[in-house]
């Protein structure tokens, strides 16, 4: 048996035990939120994941791989959520892993505390009020190596630092920054990650078998197959702001999200633009076969006092139909779920917006519509500001059924930024913030 084989299984069975020092998740009470009126959206359960020390969840999977997890718990698995097949269950990834910023001279530093931390698909239950880890698989590279969070490359990427800022870390080629999820129908997985961006294919057991880069990133030294099939308009996505949402069409092809504008023609414009895209993906020609100009509402729409319009993102997916689409726009304090359809009038892969020295570009554009760009229609279908009982910071979106909905939060491990989110021992001051699953029913089918 493989070491992240026996991994796998020593976590489940000590998830249904309760053996080691709680790598099970513990019954968290957590009440129901006031009905709203008549015809609301409503939240209808909301279950939290227990306490689990990070380390032991990950040197469980693979052994050594973590040395000292600085009193951090496993959190992050609210970057998406996908149905694994039985009622309350479902598959979730975790991102990158723990990671926040400290200013040393005046400059943000990223930190990265548990640097030999291995993203890992996650299946959990919702079980009454409480979130119970079944299963985890760790990525790993075709050496069956963990793949790390870390960074892939100087220059393009943030450097990465010690917990407290003040050691470098090395760039890892292999590192991936996972979001979104869906099952494959090889019985592996798809994978979205903000580096890249990427797409990346991984097996049952969570070996990368490809993954899909934009054309001339030049990606070096990775221990898997990486090939350059994206646009290579992706090369100018916003540092920390790749793929992030990923669904999966009922006829196998992927849709996948980019979280936030491209900087084009630079950082600027893409912070002021409310213009980002969604690429279709066919598994079959290992190619991408679409691409869809997506107009943000006013960022003081979708959060009313926010003015800040680089504070929008894209970070779920949910096909819904054919060629229907829920698409969730955020920011870290309030989310609204669009329906869009994707329509074949709607494509502009391989037009001049795929071209980066076309200007105006498409992220500079005040109304791309009133010049002939086909963007997205959209239609409301709810606000998660104005449903009481949703956390912040909603990630992860799947459809339990004709009208509810299971919600996910990223909880950032605990993590804060500053100076102060590790005390004089060099141990984590949690947030507090947990991971939490909410289901919430809408006024009508979707």
């Amino acid at each position: 048996m493989s070491p992240h084989a026996a991994g796998r299984r020593r976590v489940a069975r000590s998830v249904a035990t309760g053996l080691p020092l709680a790598l099970a998740a513990v019954l968290v009470a957590a009440g129901t939120a006031t009905a709203a009126p008549s015809g609301d959206a409503r939240v209808v359960r909301t279950a939290t994941l227990g306490e689990i020390p990070l380390g032991a969840f990950s040197n469980a999977l693979l052994p050594g791989s973590v040395a000292d997890d600085h009193g951090v718990e496993l959190g992050g698995i609210g970057s998406d959520i996908y149905p694994a097949g039985r009622e309350g269950e479902y598959w979730t990834v975790t991102d990158r892993g723990p990671n926040g910023q400290i200013k040393v001279d005046g400059k943000k530093r990223r930190t990265f505390p548990v640097p030999g931390f291995d993203p890992a698909i996650v299946r959990i239950r919702v079980s009454g009020h409480t979130v119970e880890v079944l299963d985890a698989i760790p990525l790993t590279t075709s050496s069956r190596k963990a793949v790390t969070g870390l960074p892939n490359q100087r220059s393009r990427d943030e450097a990465p630092y010690t917990y407290d800022a003040g050691t470098p870390l090395s760039y890892d080629p292999n590192g991936l920054d996972t979001e979104g999820i869906v099952r494959a129908g090889d019985g592996g997985f798809w994978l979205v990650d903000e580096y890249g961006p990427s797409l990346v294919h991984v097996s049952a057991r969570g070996r990368v078998l490809a993954r899909y880069v934009p054309k001339g990133l030049a990606l070096a030294g990775a221990d898997y197959p990486v090939v350059e099939a994206l646009p290579s308009i992706l090369l100018h996505r916003r540092t920390n702001r790749g793929f992030e949402g990923l669904a999966q069409l009922p006829g196998g092809d992927l849709v996948m999200a980019l979280q936030s504008p491209l900087s084009l023609p630079d950082a600027d414009a893409g912070d002021a633009s409310r213009t980002t895209r969604l690429l279709r993906f066919s598994p079959r020609e290992k190619a991408v076969t679409a691409e869809y100009a997506y107009r943000f509402d006013p960022v003081g729409v979708v959060d009313p006092g926010e003015d800040d319009t680089s504070e929008l993102k894209i970070s779920s997916v949910v096909a819904v139909g054919r060629d229907r689409l829920l698409v969730e726009e955020r920011t870290d304090r309030a989310a609204r779920l669009q329906l869009v359809r994707l329509r074949d009038r709607s494509d502009i892969l391989g037009g001049p917006w795929d071209d980066d020295t076309t200007s105006p570009s498409l992220e500079q554009l005040e109304d791309p519509a009133a010049v002939g760009v086909p963007v997205l229609s959209k239609r409301l279908v709810v606000d998660l500001g104005e449903v009481a009982g949703v956390p912040g910071k909603i990630e992860g979106v799947a459809r339990v059924d004709h009208d509810t909905l299971a919600l996910v939060n990223d909880n950032d491990f605990g993590m804060t930024d500053g100076a102060d989110a590790f005390d004089a021992r060099g141990r984590l001051v949690d947030s507090g913030i947990e991971t939490t699953v909410v289901y919430v029913r809408l006024p009508r089918k979707l």
